[in-house]
């Protein structure tokens, strides 16, 4: 099932889930992998439209999703938030990417403790340098052959998933072999 939106619309993002229950019945797994940075630019030259943007995309959607998804998940559910390394580091000029990121990690751990005593696992990934089309945005020159392929990190988030029902991984970091860039 294939249905287009904007997880920044509350509308759009309850309708997608109205159709899932209306198909499925249930959900067994959340990935929340939308995401959107915006140009380097320090906080007294970023657009407040372009911080509005990245807070509405990467923080807000990923609330909405979250709050309409959540009455069709059961005990043995994952919630699955993809996150950034940005959510434990800073980086200069990316002030909205950086908060939104932030902020996502204590939505992510307040989720877990909520959901726990319900048996549904929450799991905050913070990839490294990965290369995906957001570096267009962030950082048009940066060295891509340095980077994870998203193959990489999706392969993290496939063995945090199939963990035993008693164990959960909380929180994963995953980082490029050649470190930093």
């Amino acid at each position: 099932m294939c249905l287009p939106g904007d997880v920044r619309d509350a509308t759009t993002v309850q309708g997608v889930f109205a159709a899932i229950k209306a198909k499925f019945k249930r959900l067994d797994i959340l990935v929340n992998n939308a995401g959107i940075g915006h140009a380097n630019l320090t906080v007294d030259k970023l657009a407040i439209e372009s911080w509005n943007d990245v807070i509405s995309t990467n923080l807000n959607g990923m609330f909405l999703v979250t709050h309409f998804a959540l009455p069709l998940m059961r005990s043995g559910g994952v919630v699955v938030n993809n996150l950034s390394i940005a959510a434990k580091r800073v980086f200069p000029g990316s002030s909205a990417y950086n908060a939104s990121k932030h902020g996502a990690l204590g939505f992510t751990n307040t989720l877990r403790e909520e959901l726990r005593s319900k048996g549904i696992r929450v799991i905050a990934v913070l990839p490294g340098a990965t290369d995906t089309a957001i570096w267009k945005s962030l950082w048009p020159e940066a060295p891509r052959k340095k980077m994870m392929s998203a193959d990489v990190v999706a392969g993290v988030i496939v063995k945090a998933l199939t963990q035993p029902a008693e164990a959960t991984v909380e929180e994963v970091v995953v980082m490029p072999a050649s470190g930093t860039l």
